[in-house]
C-alpha cells in the first residue's frame, strides 16, 4: 500500500494543534478535514495548512469524509462518546490520554471497536522515550533481578489561568482529576513494567488552585508482580514544572528516569549491563514546522499506527492496553482520603 493515510481530527486545542503538525509534516499522512465547535479556531487552523476542510459539526463531518483515522483530541469526557460514535461510522479511532474517564467507557469503546472490526489506539508516547525503551529493554531481560520498589514523582506547575482559560479544567465531571490529565502517562509506564495495581493507599488535597479536582497527592502502592511503589503528584510546584521521574530499585540494579518530561537518564546502575555507548539518551523537546512543543513523540504514534494499517509493524497501544492505566486511576481515587 503506497498511498497516503487519511486523517481527520476533532478537537483544535493545543494537544490538536500538535497532531495537526506531527500529521503535516509525515509524508504517509494525509488530513482530510478538522473539527472544533469554535469556528475562528478551526479557520484559523486552516488558513495555516492550506485550506484544510474545516468543520464545526462532529455528526456532519463523519458524515462527509473520507477518512482512515479519526483522530479524537477533545476534553477528556467527550472521549469515550465521540470515539464510539466514528468507530460505529466504519472509522479506526485514535484517542489522546485519558483513554475514558471511566473503564466502563472505555470497555464500551473496545466493544465499539470489535463489533465494527475497527481499530483502536490510544496515544501513550512516552513509551516512546528513549530512557523509557531502555528501561523496558532492562525490565523485559530480567537485568535488575526481583524488583523491589519504584518511586514516581510528578512535580509541576499550573497556575490559576491554566484553569480558568478552560471550560473543564479543574471541574471533575469534564476533567476527573489530576491522576488523568497530569499522572496518566505515569501511570501507564508503570502498569506497563510491572502489571495491574492491585493495593493503594492515597491522600490528595486541593491546596493551591481554586479548582474542583485535586492538585496533590501522595498514593502507596502495590503492583501485580510484587513491587511495592510510591507516587507524589502536585501541580503547585512554584513557577515551572520542576520534574517528572521514576526510580526503580531492583535487586541487581537502580534506574533514574528524570528531566522534565521522562526525557533523561540521571542514573543507571545495572550489574553487568552499562548503557550503550553510543546513543543520545536526552530526548529533546519537539518541534514540528508550524508547532513548538515540549518532549512529546507524537510523531512515533502516529508512525507506528501507519506502520501498522500498511502492514509493516504492530508496535501500537490498544483499547485493551489503555484501559489498564484508567483501572489504576480508579483504584487510586476509589481508595483515597
Amino acid at each position: 500500500m503506497s498511498s497516503k493515510i487519511k486523517f481527520a481530527i476533532v478537537g483544535c486545542g493545543s494537544i490538536g494543534k500538535r497532531h495537526l503538525a506531527v500529521l503535516d509534516l509525515e509524508e504517509e499522512s494525509e488530513v482530510v478535514a478538522i473539527c472544533d465547535e469554535v469556528e475562528e479556531r478551526v479557520n484559523e487552523l486552516s488558513n495555516l495548512y492550506n485550506g484544510i476542510k474545516t468543520y464545526t459539526s462532529y455528526s456532519k463531518m463523519l458524515q462527509e469524509i473520507d477518512a482512515d483515522v479519526i483522530n479524537v483530541v477533545t476534553p477528556h469526557h467527550l472521549h469515550a462518546a465521540m470515539a464510539i460514535q466514528a468507530l460505529n461510522k466504519g472509522f479506526n479511532v485514535l484517542v489522546e490520554k485519558p483513554m475514558a474517564l471511566k473503564s466502563s467507557d472505555c470497555k464500551l469503546m473496545i466493544d465499539a471497536a470489535n463489533a465494527n472490526n475497527k481499530k483502536l489506539w490510544v496515544v501513550k508516547q512516552n513509551r516512546y522515550n528513549i530512557p523509557i525503551r531502555l528501561a523496558k529493554e532492562a525490565l523485559q531481560d530480567n537485568r535488575l533481578g526481583k524488583i523491589f520498589m519504584v518511586k514516581c514523582d510528578i512535580l509541576w506547575n499550573r497556575y490559576q489561568g491554566y484553569y480558568d482559560e478552560s471550560p473543564w479544567r479543574g471541574k471533575k465531571e469534564f476533567e476527573g482529576g489530576s491522576l488523568y490529565t497530569q499522572a496518566s502517562h505515569f501511570i501507564d509506564l508503570l502498569v506497563w513494567w510491572f502489571g495491574d495495581l492491585v493495593e493503594s493507599k492515597s491522600i490528595m488535597e486541593t491546596q493551591n488552585h481554586r479548582i474542583e479536582t485535586e492538585d496533590s497527592g501522595l498514593s502507596l502502592l502495590k503492583f501485580e508482580n510484587g513491587t511495592l511503589g510510591s507516587l507524589i503528584w502536585t501541580t503547585c510546584v512554584y513557577n515551572k514544572n520542576y520534574e517528572g521521574s521514576i526510580t526503580i530499585i531492583g535487586e541487581k540494579g537502580t534506574i533514574k528516569i528524570g528531566g522534565q518530561y521522562l526525557n533523561k537518564i540521571e542514573y543507571w546502575d545495572v550489574e553487568g549491563y552499562p548503557l550503550p555507548e553510543g546513543i543520545e539518551f536526552t530526548d529533546k523537546p519537539n518541534a514540528y514546522g508550524k508547532y513548538q512543543g515540549t518532549s512529546s513523540n507524537h510523531d512515533k504514534v502516529i508512525r507506528s499506527i501507519i506502520s501498522q494499517i500498511k502492514g509493516r509493524s504492530f508496535e501500537t497501544v490498544d483499547g485493551y492496553e489503555g484501559i489498564k492505566s484508567i483501572h489504576a486511576i480508579e483504584m487510586l481515587y476509589g481508595n483515597s482520603k
